[in-house]
């Protein structure tokens, strides 16, 4: 895998292991209401879907094309019922076609031994530039649908905006929980990626934790990780959002040994969408920092349950992993494998 410290706002990037790629995109969340508050009529999502794409094509310098699967919009499940501040409707959209951003790459020159770097953070402020005006553009404009005016309020989530996850990781970590020790972020958590993607292929459709720890191993040395199926992902959607069933996701939540590598990995997932070789399908996963002291949790709650016992569910750190590991290769070789 290239050096992730050379990595672009709008490069695609290659996960060797098990054939995943984290794709540039921006999503941007949406939330419409009424111009006149008492407006009960539901909004026509085909409408509203086809007004932001012609606003993206036609009024935006340059031009943005958007799939009309890209804007997902969840209505207010009963207008009856809504106050009057309320909105109709609430979604997000998905810009995936960032290529118009790079332009034309300048030619290396001889002298100029940083000239990468500095190509990195001209794109980078090039693209963090055209976010901003592109939020300020679409946010508060009137959309006219079968006669009903619609305000749109966008703004860009914390979760794709790598500052502003920054600015909050170190506040967090340095004015933090008063009993929490001093110390720096170290831990992921990345929910609403597909359990199969981390699965044994022909062995489970359910993730493995030696399968994931191989992937992530990649953008640097894990101290602890734990994946499990995402209960909680369904409960959190709407009941009408369309959103796939629970069972289908699934958790990760990895703990670097060095805070550089925790840093390069936030940065690497932020404003992307994971997609694996061979599907068209992209998983737009939640991402955020460790705030709960995840693995120091689940370490006192394994001191307190089953006289001591490990509970597998709550995942394994570096020497449980190398434990694993050789007791799996000792059962392949007998033609056994452990679940």
């Amino acid at each position: 895998m290239r050096s992730l410290e050379e990595l672009t706002p709008t490069e695609t990037l290659e996960i060797e292991e098990n054939g995943l790629a984290l794709v540039s995109r921006v999503k941007l969340c949406l939330t419409i209401h009424p111009v006149v508050p008492s407006v009960s009529k539901p909004i026509d999502e085909w409408q509203l879907k086809r007004s932001l794409t012609d606003f993206l094509k036609n009024s935006v310098v340059p031009s943005v094309t958007v799939a009309e699967e890209d804007i997902v919009v969840r209505r207010h499940k009963d207008l009856k019922k809504r106050k009057r501040d309320e909105p109709v409707a609430h979604g997000s959209l998905f810009i995936r076609d960032l290529g118009f951003l790079e332009g034309k790459k300048r030619k290396k020159k001889d002298s100029d031994e940083n000239d990468g770097e500095i190509d990195v953070k001209e794109l980078e402020k090039k693209f963090i530039d055209w976010r901003k005006v592109l939020v300020e553009k679409m946010n508060g404009i009137e959309l006219n649908l079968e006669g009903v005016k619609y305000k749109l309020s966008v703004m860009l989530p914390i979760s794709d905006d790598f500052e502003r996850l920054k600015k909050d990781w170190e506040e967090f970590y340095a004015f933090g929980h008063p009993r929490e020790a001093r110390r720096e972020a170290d831990t992921i958590i990345l929910r609403g990626v597909p359990s199969r993607w981390f699965a044994e292929p022909r062995v489970s459709s359910k993730p493995s934790m030696l399968v994931t720890h191989t992937i992530f191993s990649s953008f640097g040395k894990i101290r602890n990780l734990n994946v499990a199926e995402d209960d909680d992902l369904g409960k959190d959607a709407d009941e009408d959002s369309g959103d796939l069933v629970s069972g289908l996701h699934c958790k990760i939540v990895v703990q670097f040994e060095k805070y550089n590598d925790f840093v390069n990995a936030m940065k690497a997932f932020c404003g992307r969408s994971m997609q694996k070789e061979g599907t068209r399908l992209k998983a737009d996963y939640e991402l955020t920092g460790d705030k709960i002291g995840f693995f120091r949790n689940s370490r006192r709650a394994l001191d307190h349950r089953d006289g001591g016992y490990r509970n597998e569910s709550f995942g394994y750190n570096q020497d449980d992993l190398r434990r694993k590991r050789f007791r799996n290769n000792e059962m392949r070789s007998k033609g056994t494998w452990e679940m």
